[in-house]
């Protein structure tokens, strides 16, 4: 067992065990999404620019270029709230809505712990669920994919 997670345990102790990735909620401005079994691409990349200087044989300079994200997929049970997919529809038609969203990590106590601001999203695909009559147990998933302008890490407020 962990220091932290013995009996006795202070609270300077716990903050120091990892959270754990199924804790999380997600918020897209002016939509309730209800709950996401999955958030990927929250990642970025510095994009370089190399530069061979005449006579520097034994090295190349890099020089940092612009910041690279990935689309942001999120993937949910699918339900009878159809929010997310008016949005998808809504662009498809030429109405290009951009949402803010915020994506939270809890701690073991329910408490946020981390939270991300993504900047100007809006959906670019839409993926119903695989419906495979043989499997009777799963649930029916729908994912869906978001471009946005950035992700930030946005402070919280810790509730003591």
């Amino acid at each position: 067992m962990a220091k932290s997670q013995k009996k006795g345990g202070n609270d300077q102790e716990k903050s120091r065990d990892p959270y754990m990735p199924f804790n999380f909620i997600v918020e897209i401005k002016g939509i309730t999404v209800g709950g996401f079994s999955e958030v990927q691409g929250l990642s970025s990349k510095l994009e370089l620019e190399e530069y061979v200087e005449g006579g520097m044989n034994h090295r190349v300079h890099r020089f940092p270029k612009y910041v690279d994200s990935p689309n942001l997929v999120l993937v949910r049970g699918l339900a009878e709230r159809d929010d997310l997919w008016k949005w998808y529809q809504d662009v498809t038609r030429g109405k290009v809505e951009l949402k803010n969203a915020t994506i939270i990590l809890k701690d073991s106590q329910q408490s946020d712990a981390i939270a991300w601001r993504i900047s100007k999203a809006y959906p670019v695909a839409w993926e119903g669920p695989q419906l495979n009559a043989s499997t009777g147990t799963e649930v029916a998933f729908e994912r869906m994919e978001l471009v946005h302008r950035g992700i930030y890490e946005q402070k919280v407020q810790k509730n003591k």
